[in-house]
Order: C-alpha cells, then sequence, then structure tokens
C-alpha cells in the first residue's frame, strides 16, 4: 500500500508540474484526422471481459475510438499511468480509487466496471479452503492467516465481514498478501489457512477439492460494485465529448457482456490462458451500467472502520460521475 501511494502521489506531482509547463499544438492521442488513439489500463481478469467484447464488436470504434489495451498487474501502475498521461483511462477496483480519493489523487469515475452477482455461494469470488480443511465456516477464520492479493484493501475489508457475520472476531486474522494466480498452490502448501480468490482461481481451488466457505462480496452489500473505469479530472475538463463517447462504449459494452455469457467466455481466450475447460465452468461477474451507490457507501464506511483510509473519508460525490 505504501508503495502504491508512493507511485500514485508522485505521478500526480509530475503531471501538475506538466500542465504548468505549457501545452502543445495537439492533445495526447489526437491525429488530424481518423479515429481519435485511445489507451486504457486494465488488469487480465474476468472484470474486464467487456471492455474486450467492445473492441471486438466495434462500439468503440464506431463512436470514433481507436482503443488500445495495456495490461497491468494492479492499480499500482493503473492509476500512476492515468495520470501521467499514459492511459487516458484505466480500470481499478473501488478501494483502490476510494484511497487514491482520499490523498487528493484527481481522478473520477466515468463507468461502471464489474459487480459482484449477489448470489451467496455462486459468486464469481469468495473465501476458500483447501481439500480436507477442518475450517467449515467464515467465523473460524479469526486467528487464522488469510491470503489477500493486496493487504489493506477490497480483499481484507471484505473478509473481514464476512467473520462477522458468520459470528467471529476478525480482530486476529493474519492477512498475508499473494498474487491471485499463486493462491491455489499457497493453500494446498498449508502457507496459508485460507484464501479470498476469484475466477478463475477459485474454479481451480474448488477443481481441487476445496470448499468455497463465504461469499465475502455479498456478505457486503447485496450487489456489490468492486470495480469502475476511471480519467483524470483534467481530461474529463479538458475533453468531456471523449470521455462521453468513451462512457457510452463502455456502457453498450457491459450491457452486451451481460446479455451474452458465451461470447464473454470465448473473448476471455484473447487476452488470458485460461483454459477452454475453465472458461465452460467458471462464474462469471455481472456488468451492470450503473454503479450501485449504496454498495460504495457500505464499503466506504467498513473501510474507515478498518482504518484503509487513515483518518480521511472518502468523498464519493467527488469520485462518482
Amino acid at each position: 500500500m505504501r508503495r502504491f501511494l508512493a507511485a500514485v502521489l508522485s505521478a500526480a506531482a509530475l503531471a501538475a508540474v506538466a500542465a504548468c509547463g505549457g501545452t502543445s499544438s495537439e492533445e495526447p492521442g489526437t491525429t488530424e484526422s481518423g479515429p481519435r488513439k485511445v489507451t486504457v489500463g486494465v488488469i487480465p481478469i474476468v472484470d474486464v471481459a467487456p471492455i474486450y467484447l467492445g473492441k471486438e464488436k466495434g462500439f468503440f470504434s464506431a463512436r470514433g475510438i481507436d482503443l488500445e489495451l495495456v495490461t497491468a498487474q494492479g492499480g499500482a501502475a493503473i492509476v500512476p499511468g492515468v495520470l501521467s498521461g499514459d492511459f487516458q483511462f484505466g480500470f481499478s477496483n473501488i478501494t483502490s480509487l476510494m484511497i487514491a480519493q482520499t490523498k487528493n489523487v484527481p481522478v473520477k469515475i466515468v463507468a461502471n466496471g464489474a459487480a459482484s452477482t449477489g448470489v451467496p455461494g455462486k459468486d464469481f469470488g469468495g473465501v476458500v479452503v483447501g481439500k480436507d480443511s477442518p475450517i467449515a465456516t467464515a467465523a473460524a477464520l479469526a486467528g487464522r492467516k488469510v491470503a489477500v492479493n493486496t493487504l489493506k484493501n477490497i480483499g481484507d475489508t471484505t473478509v473481514r465481514e464476512s467473520v462477522r457475520k458468520a459470528g467471529g472476531d476478525p480482530g486476529g486474522i493474519q492477512f498475508v498478501e499473494i498474487p491471485f494466480p499463486d493462491m491455489p498452490a499457497a493453500l494446498e502448501s498449508g502457507q496459508v489457512d485460507a484464501a479470498w480468490v476469484v475466477e478463475p482461481q477459485l474454479s481451480a481451488v474448488k477443481a481441487a477439492g476445496g470448499t468455497v466457505i463465504a461469499s465475502n462480496f455479498t456478505d457486503t452489500a447485496p450487489n456489490l460494485t468492486i470495480a469502475a473505469y476511471f480519467a483524470g479530472t483534467k481530461l474529463i475538463a479538458d475533453d468531456p465529448d471523449l470521455v462521453g463517447r468513451f462512457t457510452e462504449a463502455i456502457e453498450e459494452s457491459l450491457a452486451y457482456a451481460d446479455a451474452h455469457p458465451d461470447e464473454v467466455r470465448a473473448v476471455l481466450s484473447s487476452y488470458t490462458k485460461i483454459s477452454e475447460e475453465v472458461r465452460a465452468a467458471l462464474i462469471l461477474p455481472k456488468w451492470p451500467t450503473e454503479v450501485d451507490r449504496a454498495s460504495l457507501e457500505r464499503l466506504s464506511e467498513l473501510g474507515r472502520a478498518d482504518g484503509i483510509f487513515g483518518d480521511a473519508t472518502p468523498d464519493l460525490a467527488a469520485l462518482l460521475p
């Protein structure tokens, strides 16, 4: 988290210096004629399938956008990339964007990204234990080692809520930072007692005999908005037409993906190494076009209680469109 914030704040400072140093005759990403080149920072996970599908279906080109998708490991690279102008838009989980907002990083959500299915036990993410584990409920996680992909973020906040709802005390949980792809092996080796995973690792753990003991997204809010597409406030102010066209294309992509799950599974092969068998079995997120504000308020409340934002409180009015 310290590395993430340092990178974000450094990029914000560089962006401010650049803004004071004059202007070029041509906006970044424009051409004298033809479509506007737009680069988006994404993560190679199931959640971003709609933007790949929307590009394939021509939803962006129909709006004069020549879309380039650049993969990164997470928000630690994408938020600074947006601020520096390497990306015009980015994809990030909601808690990371809230953290950035409380640090006065000039970013704002422009479109929804991904949401929970809202169905306990049938969500694309969950808390899992390995085969033959004695842990049967989230309440038993107190005092155990639990893997999350990033410390002090959406994973540990929602896992704690599952423990509370199961009647346990989340105060003694030892969270361990492990990348999602490495979590199945960490469970199998006993490095951790449980893990918060998302697809496709969720399907991999279940195939190896593991068990889902909590649906942490649905335990947190009925229809939790998990991630969103965002831009720097300077781009939003300077080029509202581009932002509007991008948002329209994303929203069409989200709606299309939600209605065509078979095409979503097919497009995953274009940017992930998920096998055909796993693609057929995995649980897909929901892709509503609207951000569920009530779920963001709940995430903000839990994050404050867990000390995620320090002494600050996220300003959702400043972060949301």
